[in-house]
């Protein structure tokens, strides 16, 4: 728990679950670096899910009439959170907010600038393109993403394929007059500045008094009463300490821009008579031993001030410790100082709403965050970072003008309450209430465990209807009651042609999930011998658990093929208890983007007749090229389509489906409506299968980053008979918790 009330009644506030996943052996205790948990990530999202179920299960039977209670909306912060959020959304049809912080694409330009790296070093150090598309995928997925400033819309997120701010302008004035969107859509931008904690910010400062600095040390130096170390530490360097104080607190990074600040002072005769220059550039021992950047920007400072001569003006001390920094800022305001940040390009800007809180007027770059900083706060002064005369014109004006720097000290004091924790908390409370009015109110249902196992599901009952469902008056003719084949018929047919969820149904108290998900495809995309024959064999080998045991079937196939493929073999297809075809959406212009450029009309075609409501396929002729799917994606998204795209049949079909509808995720679904643990769903892969193969084995986009497969919970079957298939899930130990998902 991170606050509870004295009382111990009540609400508890906020508190934290942490989800096991990565590394379980015991030897294996060092921290895991942010660039090398993506293998761990399909762990972290089936655990989030588990426990969002077991709150939503208990939660409801207290408060909401014994209905699960849902979370209110799903906020992932970060690349990483962005993506398992991303999932747990899809998952739940809960609404997901998404903050970035700090974004790939960005570090990625900034990375090559420097010239250090070439990209594909960046890559392998960084991890930057998963880290990149679990962003994008973000913004596939979010209803709203909050940021810090304009500057980060614009020119951060601007870079992505998910984002264009012209689009996202036209797509929202169409919303407004109620004009078809044309199945577009690009996530509602809002800016709502990070929030501060300004109860330990004594402005009127009680401890030192209202005076300037000559009320608490004297002319000679000599000490009225004890004074913070840092003070001595910063006013040893000056030779008239009693000036205003011009402040500049950053790391020594060139981005920083301090040497212009330098320039800035050096060349200007009147502000060095009225000021004095304090550096705060982190901590530092000894130069020569720092990183290259650091030195750099160090060593270029110290020949600058030596070079301007600029002994007994300029404080760069070597060392102050983090709850020393109030104390800074309240040095600068006794001296009736200007705290400035030169930075080429500030994202946001945090110092700058720390001195307006000490009552400290600010000179900013206006490349970013500052300006809708000063916007907001009116105290202080907008400068170009490259422009060094500007930088010194506008530093001179603060310290020369005292009515002016009053007046900036009033303004900043004043409208400092608009970067205030509260303010934040009311205004993202604001948006989410918006973001939730615009999703779709359908919360996913959970069958009640019943208290009783059914020992036999409900495989052998004659009236097929109470296994499956279709959301529409059933009348195959005048008797009442259809008998199988006519019901599956109808399921085949209405489910293919107006895609009702087959959602009902509910296999009992299953103890395991038999899940075949192995791509059997000839060259040219027809459905070998094989498959029928995996589905034999794993139901064959699970015989002697055939009531705990239920069956999924998940494949590219429609619904059509898969019945007629069913045909071929002793399997029924109400063998199954739930079947995943297609994969399912409601995409219609992608051929002419699948093809490449010089390729035939005929390259690829839609085939109208194995579309269902939810999936798209165009079939891809024989032995000709087409965009691979990152391509395909990247050209979609910039256009602002949302989809999930599969390459199936042998490459020789592709589907086009909902965002989040995917093999992977399906299981998930059936695991919460269904109410059976993931770690008790067992997958049948082959050894290689549809492009969406990798997410089955864990990862979702690159198999360079996926988990290894000497993993306990992937075990490898010498072949796909029976007893081979039995060998195989001996090595598991099926009556063992496993902790993740299994695949074989």
């Amino acid at each position: 728990m991170l606050s509870c009330p004295s009382d111990g009644f009540g609400s508890c506030g906020a508190y934290i679950i942490r989800i096991p996943c990565g590394p379980r052996d015991k030897s294996y205790n060092r921290y895991i670096p942010k660039e090398s948990l993506w293998p761990y990530l399909p762990e972290f999202i089936d655990g989030a899910l588990g426990h969002i179920v077991n709150m939503a299960r208990a939660l409801g039977e207290q408060v909401n009439a014994g209905k699960p209670a849902w979370p209110y909306v799903i906020h992932g912060h970060y690349a990483d959170a962005g993506e398992v959020a991303a999932h747990l959304s899809g998952v739940l049809n809960i609404p997901m907010v998404l903050t970035g912080h700090s974004l790939g694409r960005n570090k990625l330009e900034q990375l090559l600038k420097q010239g250090r790296l070439s990209r594909e070093d960046i890559n392998t150090t960084y991890k930057i393109i998963r880290r990149i598309e679990a962003e994008e995928l973000g913004l596939d997925s979010a209803e709203m993403v909050v940021t810090s400033t304009r500057q980060e819309i614009e020119e951060q997120w601007g870079l992505y394929d998910g984002f264009d701010i012209q689009l996202e302008r036209k797509l929202r004035i169409r919303r407004r007059r109620g004009v078809t969107w044309l199945g577009r859509y690009m996530p509602r931008m809002v800016v709502i500045p990070p929030g501060m904690e300004f109860s330990s910010v004594a402005t009127q400062d009680s401890s030192y008094g209202d005076g300037d600095l000559r009320s608490l040390i004297g002319t000679d130096r000599t000490q009225r009463r004890p004074i913070p170390s840092i003070w001595s530490e910063i006013m040893r360097f000056f030779t008239n300490p009693h000036k205003p104080m011009i402040l500049a607190l950053s790391r020594p990074d060139p981005q920083k821009n301090v040497t212009t600040l330098i320039k800035a002072f050096g060349e200007c005769q009147p502000l060095r008579e009225l000021a004095n220059l304090t550096l705060i550039l982190g901590n530092r021992g000894d130069i020569e031993e720092m990183s290259d950047s650091s030195s750099v920007v160090l060593m270029t400072a110290l020949k600058l001030i030596d070079k301007y001569d600029l002994y007994g003006q300029v404080a760069y001390p070597k060392h102050h410790k983090q709850p020393e920094v109030p104390e800074i800022y309240r040095l600068a305001a006794k001296t009736k100082g200007v705290f400035i940040n030169p930075a080429l390009v500030e994202p946001f800007g945090l110092t700058l709403i720390e001195a307006a809180a000490y009552g400290i007027p600010i000179v900013a770059t206006k490349h970013g965050g500052p300006v809708d900083i000063l916007k907001a706060l009116n105290n202080g002064v907008l400068i170009d970072p490259y422009d060094q005369k500007a930088t010194s014109e506008a530093l001179l004006k603060l310290v020369a003008n005292k009515n002016l720097w009053h007046e900036c000290r009033k303004n900043g004091l004043k409208y400092i309450h608009r970067f205030s924790w509260p303010e934040h908390c009311r205004s993202y409370l604001s948006y989410v209430e918006q973001c939730k009015n615009h999703h779709p109110n359908n919360h996913l249902s959970v069958m009640p465990i019943p208290e009783e196992p059914l020992s036999e599901s409900l495989r052998g009952v004659e009236d097929l209807s109470l296994k499956f469902s279709i959301d529409i008056d059933v009348k195959v003719s005048e008797h009442d009651a259809p008998n199988k084949e006519e019901l599956t018929d109808i399921l085949i047919q209405k489910a293919s042609s107006i895609g009702k969820s087959i959602n009902i149904y509910c296999p009992g108290r299953r103890q395991w999930l038999y899940v075949v998900a192995v791509d059997c495809y000839s060259r040219n995309g027809s459905p070998t011998k094989a498959l029928p024959l995996v589905i034999k064999n794993v139901m064959q080998a699970a015989r002697s658990k055939s009531g705990q045991i239920g069956f999924v079937l998940l494949t590219g196939l429609s619904l059509t093929e898969t019945n007629e493929v069913l045909k071929s073999c002793q399997v029924k297809l109400e063998d199954f208890d739930a079947l995943v075809c297609n994969s399912g959406s409601e995409i219609s212009i992608v051929t002419r983007l699948v093809k490449i450029e010089d390729g035939a009309e005929d390259d690829v075609m839609q085939q109208i007749n194995q579309c269902g409501y939810l999936c798209f396929s165009y079939r891809i002729k024989q032995g000709e090229k087409t965009r691979n799917i990152d391509d395909l994606r990247q050209r979609l998204r910039m256009r602002g389509l949302r989809c999930n795209l599969v390459y199936t049949h042998a490459a020789s079909r592709l589907n086009v489906i909902p965002v989040f509808a995917s093999r992977d995720q399906a299981l998930r679904y059936l695991s919460v409506r269904w109410g059976i643990e993931l770690p008790k769903i067992i997958v049948f892969v082959g050894e290689r299968g549809d492009t969406d193969f990798e997410g089955l084995l864990g990862d979702s986009y690159k198999k360079n980053d996926s988990a290894s497969e000497d993993s306990p919970n992937i075990v490898l079957a010498e072949g796909f008979e029976a007893h081979e298939i039995s060998i195989a899930l001996g090595c598991l130990g099926l009556m063992t918790y496993l902790h993740d998902r299994n695949e074989i």
